[in-house]
């Protein structure tokens, strides 16, 4: 992995007024406990995300947080505004930002007739990496993770956790800037978060950016140096720990926040 130890304070990643709306099936409604055909998924979103540091997006199922990612890594458009990573559109220079970022999801379904050798190949080459690069990367990750015992065996026949882990090295295989992760440790024996989440710290001091996702208040507390509480699509609050929690906890204050704007108590 290059080590590389740039300045801290460069804004990385910039979302601009993002909305998206998506239209709901009758079973979606029921579901969603609406007669609304339309849902705002995310309305309005602002914040700015910098090099070299862990950026969350805290809130409940259902704030936006998904979907936010989503048009972060353009596997979706927004229907207005615009994001930039590294100073590329979403909208216009989306395959700029895929070749910046990885992007690491739980609902990531790896096939389960190849292996981790094969799959992570693919990936390099998908992703333009020459073959010897792909070497030094698969030797260095599935050491890392434990793959290396693993890796002529079809993904199919391999525990939850060591799928996870797969799915983590896959989506960093070209090395990216900027990581992407929706629920890192969601649904991960503790073990198995452990090795995530010591990982992302690494991946931080080694100058990588990251935003990931989470409704999890201790994650945000241990990793994060920002954090934006996402609200039906919109960010209440916006700053480091100190300045949101102002002395209180981020469960105390993020209920305090939830009350305030829904009128209800959780």
């Amino acid at each position: 992995m290059t080590e590389i130890f740039p300045e801290i304070g460069e804004e990385i990643v910039r979302a601009e007024e993002l909305r998206k709306t998506f239209t709901l099936s009758r079973k979606q409604q029921k579901i969603e406990k609406t007669g609304l055909s339309r849902k705002v998924a995310v309305d309005g979103l602002n914040f700015s995300a910098y090099r070299g540091q862990i950026y969350g997006l805290l809130g409940p199922n259902g704030a936006g947080k998904t979907t936010t990612l989503r048009i972060l890594s353009t596997l979706i458009r927004p229907d207005s505004g615009d994001a930039f990573v590294c100073g590329c559109s979403v909208r216009k220079e989306p395959q700029k930002v895929r070749d910046k970022i990885g992007f690491m999801t739980s609902e990531l379904k790896l096939d389960g007739f190849f292996t981790p050798d094969y799959l992570f190949r693919f990936f390099g080459e998908m992703h333009g990496v020459g073959a010897d690069v792909i070497e030094k990367r698969k030797k260095e990750l599935f050491d890392r993770f434990g793959i290396d015992k693993f890796a002529e065996v079809r993904v199919k026949d391999l525990s939850t956790g060591m799928k996870q882990k797969i799915s983590l090295v896959v989506s960093i295989v070209h090395d990216p800037d900027v990581i992407i992760f929706d629920e890192p440790t969601n649904g991960l024996d503790v073990l198995t978060a452990k090795v995530v989440t010591d990982f992302l710290s690494e991946l931080k001091s080694m100058g990588k950016s990251i935003i990931l996702s989470t409704h999890i208040f201790s994650l945000v507390e241990k990793l994060c140096d920002r954090v934006s509480i996402i609200i039906d699509g919109k960010s209440i609050a916006d700053g480091t720990l100190e300045e949101i929690c102002a002395g209180d906890t981020l469960e105390h204050k993020f209920f305090e926040i939830y009350k305030n704007v829904k009128g209800e108590e959780i």
